[in-house]
């Protein structure tokens, strides 16, 4: 036993023996370690200092050989982009270099204090393609050209009125002077010819307000003959409008208009054997409150139409007054609605009113003053500017107070919608139903529906493109009398620049009827020269 023991201590101590020496891997020193995981030339230049390090006889302050510029040259850097091209020699070479060195590098002579190793590493000189974006731009650089000389986007409306500002609105002002010639001057049955002037000016006013809103538009021509038969007239219209909108989802609207023109040769009640034409004078004002509950919409609004006639001035120098075709109407309409989509919203009607007369009773006795009742069911359209409007339909009734005159109705039909199919195309449809008052003995009056087709295109930049198609057709009830209207008128606008255009247009209208005598057609043409701001 004693034996055997002594024999296992002797093997083991033998093996221990064995690992130290020089043929074995032994232990691995952390030098080593720091050796394999830096770079070649860093482990190198730090081999001197990290030897003394483990020799108990070196001095406290470690020093390392000073390297050449050439020998860093042809080092790794640790910092360079791997896919930059390096400038010197090749990284084969480098590592070759490397090896070359002396392994006794650190023990050479003892080095002076500027030798002293700080940490950090001699940076490498800027070579090659890392000197581009550091030298100077030479004289053979380009002058670069000014802000102000950059491009701008081209504007989409080039020829459209720039207008003018005045406190919290923008005014559009546009005036039109050119010579026209017309087949019938006086637009009757046996007309003749004339070459007229005719001025046209224009107004369009439009508030920059952040939540209310608040529109003026108006038109006023001035024609006069100056060849052919005599011919003075004077037509216009002027329509504002203002929008409120109030708390708890209220909204209210208000809008006043005013309407001149000559009254048609045909027109019910005329006066036959004049000079001239009388002007037919029209007042409106309008006042409307709506509310939003949720999807339903209900609304109440109140109308007033004042029509005035002027005197007609007869053929043998006398004046004949017309006060007895003056009146007044007055109406109020309510509304419901629902909205069953976003863009459709049906809609019921209620309407009644009271026709006031100027003469209460005319000069054959009777009492013309009518009371006025409608009921009428629609759509409201809105689209954005892609479609936009409304239209209804129903029934109108109007019952004069005087017990002989027989009360009038008749199918009711409104609307007003605006559709752009394209960019630049703008297609407009007015429909209205109105009640002409009668003065001959026997007659309450008449029902005239009217109805309005355009179509306005810009073909061009600077090219305007309008057409135009109407009609009205006027009901006698208790008869099997009517009267027709069509008319139609194309015109092109020539946009010199922003602030002129040439304007051309030519129209045609043609009224016929089933009663003796009542027959006119007309053509015209036009060319002016407009001026807009």
């Amino acid at each position: 036993m004693l034996v055997a023991g002594a024999a296992l201590l002797v093997y083991t101590a033998t093996a221990a023996i064995s690992q130290q020496s020089s043929g074995l891997r032994g232990a691995i020193s952390e030098v080593d370690l720091e050796r394999q995981i830096q770079p070649r030339w860093l482990s190198t230049e730090q081999t001197t200092s990290i030897g003394a390090d483990t020799q108990p006889a070196a001095s406290t302050a470690p020093r390392a050989q000073a390297t050449s510029p050439d020998q860093l040259d042809n080092q790794d850097d640790i910092f360079a982009d791997p896919l930059e091209p390096r400038t010197s020699t090749s990284l084969a070479n480098q590592r070759a270099d490397t090896a070359a060195q002396p392994a006794d590098r650190a023990t050479g002579p003892s080095a002076t204090d500027d030798d002293i190793t700080t940490g950090t590493v001699r940076a490498q000189p800027l070579e090659g393609f890392e000197m581009d974006g550091l030298r100077r731009a030479g004289p053979e650089s380009g002058r670069q050209g000014a802000i102000e000389g950059l491009g701008r986007p081209s504007d989409p409306s080039p020829f459209a009125p720039v207008g003018l500002r005045l406190g919290t609105f923008e005014v559009f002002p546009s005036i039109e002077q050119g010579i026209g010639w017309t087949s019938n001057a006086a637009n009757s049955q046996g007309g003749e010819s004339a070459t007229f002037s005719e001025t046209t000016l224009r107004l369009d006013a439009r508030s920059d307000w952040g939540r209310h809103s608040a529109t003026l538009a108006g038109t006023g021509t001035y024609r006069r003959s100056i060849a052919g038969a005599p011919l003075s007239e004077i037509e216009g219209n002027l329509d504002g409008q203002l929008r409120l909108e109030l708390l708890n989802d209220f909204s209210a609207l208000a809008g006043i208009g005013y309407d001149i023109r000559p009254e048609s040769a045909f027109a019910p009640g005329a006066i036959a054997g004049v000079a001239d034409r009388p002007n037919r004078h029209v007042l409106t004002g309008t006042a409307g409150l709506s509310r939003d509950a949720g999807l339903a919409r209900f609304s109440a609004t109140a109308r007033v139409n004042r029509t005035m006639y002027d005197d007609a001035k007869l053929t043998d120098g006398t004046t004949a007054s017309q006060r007895e075709r003056n009146s007044t109407l007055g109406t109020l309409a309510l509304r419901g609605g629902y909205a069953v989509s976003p863009a459709l919203r049906p809609f019921v009607e209620g309407e009644i009113g009271r026709r006031y007369q100027d003469v209460r009773v005319d000069s054959q006795g009777v009492e013309r003053s009518a009371n006025r009742f409608a009921l009428r069911g629609g759509l409201e359209l809105d689209m954005g500017e892609k479609l936009s409007g409304e239209v209804a339909a129903g029934w109108l009734m109007e019952r004069p107070d005087d017990n002989t005159l027989a009360a009038i109705s008749g199918l009711d039909l409104q609307g007003n919608v605006n559709w752009s199919p394209v960019r630049g195309t703008i297609v407009t449809l007015n429909g209205s139903t109105s009640v002409e008052g009668a003065t001959s003995a026997g007659d309450t009056g008449t029902f005239l529906y009217s109805t309005n087709l355009s179509l306005s295109r810009e073909l061009r930049a600077n090219l305007t493109g309008s057409a135009l198609l109407g009609a009205d057709y006027r009901l006698y009830p208790g008869s099997s009398q009517y009267d027709l209207t069509l008319r139609g008128e194309a015109s092109l606008t020539w946009w010199l620049n922003r602030y002129a255009g040439l304007v051309g247009r030519v129209r045609h209208e043609q009224f016929t009827s089933n009663q003796a005598g009542r027959e006119s057609r007309q053509t015209s043409f036009y060319m002016g020269l407009r001026a807009q701001r």
